[in-house]
């Protein structure tokens, strides 16, 4: 009936054949599974099992045979994870790391030199350099005594580049005796360390006018602008060379807006005679390890002060430049023994505020 219904029929194939098909079957299957666990396995031992809470599935995300990963962060389906080396970063990320120098950030300063004009400001700023965790803008900005209305980014952007763990650095000296900085500064920030540089006020006084007279040799002499009247020995106190000086006065502003534990005070006399010991307490006000010591120094008797010696990188010794260290002009002895009597109330209140004695009298 099969045959007059034209239907043809399929012989059933012998049990011995249906039994070796699923046996083929089976085997494909089995080496097919071991397989992926090989591979993913391998991927495994390349990833630290730093997530216990992970399931399995995750651990193996790894691999593109791992199938999709229900945890948030792994990549979806049909996209396979980026490589990773043991830190967990891509390859290309750490070749990256390893081959390019990092650029650092410009920061606002953590620390200022803020006075005083003719101390030693500069000295004291190109020796806290040599220290490998400073970084100091090498001109003087004077972004809060002339260039305030410019702006903090203005500012910031004076700055040199600096990595994480490195003081950014500035020195003004007309900050000290600018009403407005000690303000300004403390709404930048707060906790920004100061350093002060003092000297004896009558040597400062003459040598700030010595460097004034180099520049305008049509000025008066010392005498007519100190006095308000020779005769009575009135001193002219509103002349910036010897208003500079009278520290306690400029002292009491910045008192109003910041402790006295975060300003330091370098004795510009002291800088000259021991300038590593002067340093050394620098870098222990800045929270640094003491780098900058005896071996770096070395006196200069033509200039009259210490310079850095030679840099391994340098054919030369480095020495402030050449308006530093120059002859001061001749004053009569009795003028200055004037000045002294004027500084002298002055210096003893400024020693009692700060809780030293400088020894100037």
């Amino acid at each position: 009936m099969a045959s007059r219904l034209g239907v043809r029929v399929v012989p059933t194939p012998p049990r011995g054949t249906r039994r070796l098909v699923f046996i083929f079957s089976l085997s494909l299957s089995f080496t097919y599974l071991c397989y992926s666990l090989i591979f993913c396995g391998h991927s495994i031992m390349q990833k630290p099992l730093a997530f216990p809470e992970h399931r399995a599935c995750y651990l193996l995300q790894r691999s593109q045979h791992c199938g999709h990963s229900a945890h948030p962060n792994s990549p979806g389906r049909g996209h396979a994870a980026p490589n990773r080396t043991l830190s967990g970063r891509s390859p290309e990320r750490d070749r990256v790391s390893e081959t390019s120098p990092r650029p650092g950030s410009k920061r606002l300063p953590l620390a200022i030199i803020v006075g005083v004009k003719k101390g030693g400001t500069r000295a004291v700023l190109e020796f806290i350099r040599v220290h490998p965790e400073v970084r100091a803008l090498g001109t003087e900005p004077h972004f809060f005594d002339r260039h305030y209305e410019k702006g903090l980014e203005w500012y910031r952007s004076l700055m040199p580049k600096t990595l994480d763990g490195q003081i950014t650095m500035e020195k003004t000296p007309s900050y000290f005796v600018t009403r407005e900085a000690p303000k300004r500064i403390f709404s930048m920030a707060k906790g920004t360390k100061l350093i002060v540089v003092v000297r004896n006020p009558v040597t400062r006084a003459i040598s700030d006018y010595t460097q004034t007279l180099s520049k305008k040799p049509e000025i008066p002499t010392f005498e007519v602008l100190a006095f308000k009247n020779r005769t009575l020995g009135l001193i002219d106190a509103s002349w910036s060379a010897i208003r500079i000086g009278i520290y306690a006065l400029h002292l009491e502003n910045w008192l109003q807006f910041f402790p006295l534990s975060q300003i330091h005070f370098v004795s510009g006399e002291r800088l000259i005679i021991d300038p590593a010991g002067e340093m050394g307490k620098v870098q222990d006000f800045l929270g640094l390890k003491r780098i900058v010591t005896d071996k770096h120094f070395y006196f200069n008797k033509t200039k009259g002060f210490p310079c850095l010696k030679k840099p391994e990188s340098s054919s030369t010794p480095r020495c402030l430049g050449k308006s530093k260290g120059r002859t001061h002009v001749q004053i009569d002895q009795d003028v200055i023994e004037q000045l002294k009597e004027f500084y002298r109330s002055y210096n003893i209140k400024f020693y009692q505020m700060v809780g030293h004695d400088f020894r100037w009298d």
